[in-house]
């Protein structure tokens, strides 16, 4: 049968498809050569190959090949546990019904779908309202050693501004996370540290929704990556503007565009709506331009740095 030992002196084997079937005597209707429909030892992996190298993601594939070369183990960075946590009294999970001054919450949801894409676990989604101790609070609990969730890393979004309730600012500046103003447009305001006796990272982000895309694109993707033992790769093409885009001066702005290829050439259209609260551009969107900040003006024609969202366009 397939994969049996060889008997001994033989150095061939015929297809039973090639025989009568007998059991005792066969007959064997095609000669064949030495060698024919032998699996040689060490023909797949030899002794003393690397057979996974460090920093390999492990998926089914190299379970599998794990569990051919006889090791029961495998000595793993384990995929990041991220809570996701966005700020605000006029939040309103979708679904029900707004009142006055209210929102639906998209944020959370967008940034925890981010996490998941990138191959992180998400084990917290949720929206808090106008209370830094409450943030605080929740916060040491999802952070703490005996928590179910017991996070690696802790996103948030909004309330990091210069409000009077800017609820992530004042409840955790005094907490480790340090909060900068960085010359980019959009995501100007950031937030970074390190929260509680566990030294878990928090990544405070803007509030915008496409503030929040952009800075998880900028910052959180390659913290996690990195987490995770991996580089974190870019789809970095040079594309060529399609229509003209303003820029503000001194600060890079991250636009977003539909970028199309046509044969060796990668055209950039800017979205029409680049205010850092257009969902439906973002949708609209597969990659992002960046304009550096010496730059007040990108005109049709002019060569731009393209970063690709989504596969090939």
């Amino acid at each position: 049968m397939t994969g049996a030992m060889m008997p001994a002196g033989a150095d061939a084997v015929v297809m039973v498809e090639r025989t009568d079937g007998g059991l005792g005597d066969v007959a064997v209707y095609d000669a064949v050569p030495p060698g024919r429909s032998i699996r040689p030892a060490g023909e797949d992996v030899r002794a003393g190959t690397v057979v996974i190298p460090a920093l390999t993601r492990v998926n089914p594939r190299v379970i599998a090949l794990a569990a051919a070369t006889g090791h029961a183990d495998l000595t793993v960075r384990p995929r990041p546990r991220v809570a996701v946590i966005s700020t605000g009294d006029e939040l309103v999970p979708p679904g029900e019904s707004l009142r006055p001054g209210q929102i639906h919450e998209s944020n959370a949801p967008m940034l925890a779908a981010c996490v998941e894409e990138l191959g992180a676990d998400v084990v917290h989604v949720g929206s808090l309202g106008d209370d830094p101790d409450h943030l605080v609070d929740v916060l040491s609990s999802l952070t703490a050693s005996s928590s179910t969730a017991n996070c690696d890393a802790v996103i948030t979004t909004g309330g990091v501004s210069m409000g009077a309730y800017d609820v992530v600012k004042a409840a955790l500046r005094n907490h480790g996370v340090e909060f900068v103003q960085v010359a980019m447009q959009p995501g100007k305001p950031q937030g970074f540290g390190l929260f509680g006796p566990r030294a878990v990272p928090v990544f405070a982000l803007p509030g915008n929704p496409v503030s929040a895309f952009v800075s998880f694109a900028m910052f959180v993707a390659p913290a996690l990556e990195t987490m995770m033992g991996r580089s974190h790769e870019r789809r970095i093409v040079t594309g060529v503007m399609g229509h003209p885009l303003a820029s503000p001066a001194g600060r890079t702005q991250i636009a977003r565009a539909v970028t199309t290829r046509h044969g060796e050439e990668w055209i950039v259209d800017p979205v029409v709506g680049q205010g850092s609260h257009f969902v439906h551009d973002l949708v609209r969107a597969n990659s992002l331009v960046l304009v550096p900040q010496e730059v007040t003006a990108v005109a049709a024609g002019d060569a731009v740095e393209v970063w690709l969202l989504d596969g090939d366009s």
